[in-house]
């Protein structure tokens, strides 16, 4: 890489922080202080490079009535104007810091506009501000002519002084934003890469005497449960929290008893920042931070973070997400028992930050620096180990800081994510230290921890994190820095990826986390698929909108769909995580509740009891449970079994906000009678029909059947096809080289009696010596068609199959849905924690899953049967024996497998009906740890059993 004299270059690729704009400070969503939103719509020229048009744009005389329009808050290339792109780690354009390709997109965005008629005098003393909240990724500013200044840092705030440029009517605010500088090397944060000015735009009138910047320090001590609380502010001025009785001068220490504040508890107190010439509304939370025994404690107590890493990201409008959406998000998570938010990658819109402190959620809070092209290049160059960047670095550290301080949600800053390490980094955690002395250090990318408080990791396989548990680790080189990051707490930052159907394994992971005092819970990757909406292809992603270099559907890894729609990881995570556990042993009759909250005891839930025969509800009542503190149990007995003549496998279920299920044994069937009869060309058993020649069953009771015969294909998951830079072996790509999505089926004897038909196959891929036996053994009674099929293994398998079972086809009128068993979701080996058991129905359409990519999804796991009919009520039923996963989709996994988008999936003729007696499980592959063995589908001997009838 050459050496650069950074001298002499153009001010975007200047390496500096910018030029112009004032100190940061605490930001307050509202104050008596005037203020009018520049949000709107705005004059938009876009022009291909940085220099295509002059300056002459910043003029207030310039005519911009030929531009186009567009809306600020917003990206250009969401409108029209240009393409979004996505890369996750490689910079999208020649890595030469700080030089920027000459193809270099600038929008010239233009807006008149005029003072309030209220809004006070400059005679009457005082200043105004112009302040950006966000954009990318490098912006120039105007105001009636006046040049305002540069700035880089595309996800922070930058402030103006703009008072003496203000008149009554006719102000011309321009900006000139560039999408690439030397900004963008800090920026690779695996997103969609979306210039323009993409947060809101607001013009502040500040009072003589307005508050200038102010800092809450509100501590708690668990002790005696008493709150300290001291409000520096400049100027000085009074504070008062009426709820607390509290009217005290700034810069003031006050201690009485308080309530604390957490994420379960989210206690605020309204109060007032008052100076002589404005006053600030104040909410504030008392609580302590600390690392303390090698355990990250809040107010005295260990907790565990269940949380989600979040990206700002809406389908239509890209990073700009509106306060109805950010609410959206936020009730989204507490509903499904999400505590906490890392900030990936940089600080959110401040406005969420109100909402964290006023619902409850813990928040890293995370500096807008990313600088992940450089792996590839062996960290070759990077910024943040070159002195010469140091200053940018600070300035995004200290507009983070002194933004967000006063957030009782936050409870850790974060350096940045995946700038591997570097001098700048160090720069920036001492300057953190030495202005915020309450909230500890997180940063990942240095495993030594030489900066940081937490122990942090990405994606280890759970054998490590039950190592790390036990601070059992292997060893740092440098024995000093071992003993302090074996000292020290440890969370996922990342972990558990959320791309495609999965993740897996997610169980396994949390009881790690309980189970060990150190390992304190992580962050799953991520809330929501970054799918953009595209006419033709519903969700767009990498590649989707002509770019040069992407990463494909690799941004779509979220928890929501792209229209904020629940996936099934969701629910499963939402199941995994709760903070309530039911456990209980049916037959006799006991049961256990553990309240795994932190700081909440369980007087705010209300529990219920059902008995159910078969999925159907013949008794139920509300269950006394008392207020168990967080960290116990309860021991309780469940009511007497009610006197039922129905028959069928019985089952308790007791529900809270979470819910719980304990269960009778199950009656196996009794065994049927069989006889078999034979005819020309074609074999009658019972309601079944088989052609002669080949076996095959053609028709149940009249219904048209194709199959069934055994299937072992899935179209591979993300998680499936993995990740190159992860050691496990990356089954989906194994599974189609070896042929797994052609095998043949070779016909090799049809027996019939009188009693039974059966029919012995091997099915196998070309080019290949490795195959399965399968019989198939067929019985029947009147109106029943039983179905034995016994699988053997042939050759030396070196990996597990993606399922095993049959696949049969009926006509598509029977798109209605009954099954008994798990649900109502999907569910597969190591994603089933949220499934269960219950009388469950459906359409098929609704059955599938739309994972922005399709991929094998929709499954039901411990089916006891299930029924497939018609509109006028008449169908089939299936059951199984052992329980059996139960599929049902309008196309073929060979439809499926092909499918890039959801709209490439048409429905046919004929619904595809798949009885899985087994499935290989899910993992997290696609970004972190394969299938763990338990959840491996190895072949080998099988034996499994279906029963049909009409329905």
């Amino acid at each position: 890489m050459s050496t650069i004299d950074f001298a002499g270059l153009p001010y975007y690729e200047d390496v500096s922080p910018g030029s112009g704009a004032l100190p940061p400070r605490a930001w307050t969503s509202t104050s008596d202080a005037h203020r009018l939103s520049l949000n709107g719509t705005w004059r938009f020229r876009l022009s291909p490079t940085a220099t295509t048009e002059d300056e002459s744009f910043a003029r207030p005389e310039f005519d911009d009535n030929g531009w186009d329009e567009l809306p600020v808050p917003g990206h250009w290339v969401m409108h029209g104007h240009g393409a979004p792109a996505y890369t996750n780690t490689v910079y999208p354009f020649p890595v030469d810091p700080p030089r920027v390709p000459t193809e270099n997109p600038t929008g010239d965005h233009r807006i008149a506009f005029d003072l309030p008629e209220d809004w006070p005098a400059a005679a009457s003393g005082g200043d105004a501000l112009l302040r950006f909240e966000g954009v990318e990724s490098c912006a120039r500013v105007w105001l009636n002519g006046q040049e305002m200044g540069v700035f880089q840092g595309s996800r922070l705030p930058h402030e103006f002084s703009v008072g003496g440029l203000l008149r009554p009517a006719g102000n011309v605010l321009a900006v000139r934003v560039h999408q690439w500088s030397a900004g963008s090397y800090l920026e690779d944060q695996d997103q969609w890469w979306l210039p323009g000015i993409f947060r809101d735009v607001t013009l502040l009138h500040r009072p003589e005497g307005a508050v200038r910047d102010f800092f809450v320090h509100a501590s708690y001590d668990h002790r005696d449960g008493s709150g300290t609380m001291r409000v520096d502010s400049e100027p000085g001025g009074r504070v008062t929290l009426p709820g607390l009785g509290i009217d005290i001068a700034t810069g003031e220490t006050v201690t009485l008893p308080v309530e604390p504040w957490s994420a379960e508890l989210p206690r605020l107190y309204e109060g007032e920042l008052v100076t002589e010439g404005e006053r600030i509304p104040l909410r504030i939370g008392f609580r302590t931070v600390v690392v303390e025994d090698g355990v990250l404690k809040v107010n005295g107590r260990r907790i565990l973070f269940r949380g989600v890493n979040r990206h700002e990201f809406h389908p239509e409008t890209g990073r700009t997400v509106d306060l109805a959406t950010m609410r959206q998000d936020l009730l989204l998570m507490k509903r499904h028992n999400i505590n906490a938010v890392r900030t990936s990658h940089y600080p959110p819109h401040p406005a969420f930050l109100d909402l964290c402190d006023e619902l409850g959620l813990w928040v890293i809070d995370e500096c807008d620096l990313e600088t992940h092209g450089f792996v590839d290049l062996g960290w070759r160059g990077n910024t943040v180990d070159d002195d010469r960047w140091t200053p940018a670095l600070l300035d995004r550290a200290g507009r983070m800081v002194e933004r967000d301080k006063n957030h009782p949600s936050i409870v850790l800053w974060s350096l940045g994510n995946e700038c591997g390490t570097g001098r700048g980094l160090t720069a920036m955690a001492d300057w953190i230290r030495g202005r915020d002395t309450s909230r500890p250090l997180h940063y990942e990318g240095d495993p030594s921890c030489a900066d940081t408080d937490i122990y942090s990791r990405m994606y280890p396989e759970h054998a490590e994190v039950d190592l790390i548990g036990r601070r059992a680790e292997p060893p740092l080189d440098d024995p000093e820095l071992d003993a302090r990051r074996r000292a020290l707490p440890f969370i996922l930052c990342e972990y558990a990826h959320a791309m495609g159907n999965g993740p897996g394994g997610l169980s396994e992971y949390q009881r790690l986390f309980e189970t060990h005092e150190r390992c304190q819970g992580g962050f799953v990757w991520e809330w929501i698929d970054h799918g953009i909406a595209h006419p033709e292809l519903g969700y767009g992603y990498g590649g989707d909108f002509g770019e040069e270099l992407h990463d494909g559907n690799f941004v779509c890894d979220g928890l929501l769909f792209p229209d904020r729609t629940p996936s099934p990881g969701l629910t499963e995570y939402k199941k995994v995580i709760e903070p309530v556990r039911i456990e209980g042993d049916g037959p006799a009759g006991t049961l256990r509740i553990t309240n795994t909250h932190d700081f909440a005891d369980l007087s705010h839930l209300a529990f219920v009891w059902s008995y159910e025969i078969e999925g159907l509800t013949v008794a139920d009542g509300p269950l006394s449970v008392p207020p168990v503190a967080p960290g116990e149990s309860a021991e309780l007995k469940l009511p007497e079994p009610p006197t039922t003549d129905r028959a069928g496998e019985a089952l308790w279920t007791v529900r809270a906000d979470t819910r719980g299920q304990v269960s009778r044994p199950r009656t196996a069937p009794a065994a049927r009678p069989q006889r078999g009869l034979a005819g020309s060309g074609t074999i009658a058993l019972g309601p079944g029909i088989f052609d002669a020649a080949s076996g095959a069953l053609t028709h149940i009771g009249g219904i048209p059947v194709t199959g069934p015969r055994l299937d072992v294909w899935r179209a591979p998951t993300d998680n499936d096809n993995g990740a190159p830079w992860q050691p496990d072996p990356r089954y989906g790509l194994i599974w189609r080289k070896l042929g797994l999505h052609r095998m043949r089926h070779r016909l090799d004897a049809v027996e019939p009696t009188d009693e039974a038909l059966t029919v012995r196959t091997r099915v196998a891929p070309a080019a290949t010596d490795l195959g399965l036996h399968a019989e198939y053994r067929w019985t029947a009674d009147s109106d029943r068609l039983h179905l034995t099929v016994s699988v053997t293994s042939e050759g030396e398998w070196s990996c597990p199959l993606p399922r095993l079972g049959v696949r049969l086809g009926l006509p598509a009128a029977y798109g209605q849905a009954e099954w008994y068993g798990g649900g109502p979701g999907e569910a597969y080996p190591d994603t089933r924690a949220a499934s269960r058991a219950g009388r469950w129905s459906s359409t098929v359409d609704a059955l599938q899953t739309p994972y922005v990519r399709p991929q094998e999804n929709g499954a039901r796991a411990d089916v006891r049967w299930a029924r497939l009919r018609d509109d006028h009520g008449s169908g089939l039923r299936i059951d199984g024996e052992p329980t059996f996963w139960f599929t049902a989709r309008r196309w073929t996994t060979e439809q499926l497998d092909a499918a890039e988008h959801t709209p490439d999936l048409r429905p046919g003729n004929t619904v595809w009906v798949n009885l899985d007696h087994a499935q290989h499980g899910i993992g997290t592959h696609s970004c972190g740890p394969g299938v763990l063995p338990q959840h491996h589908l190895d072949a080998g001997p099988a034996e499994f059993s279906f029963t049909f009838n009409m329905a």
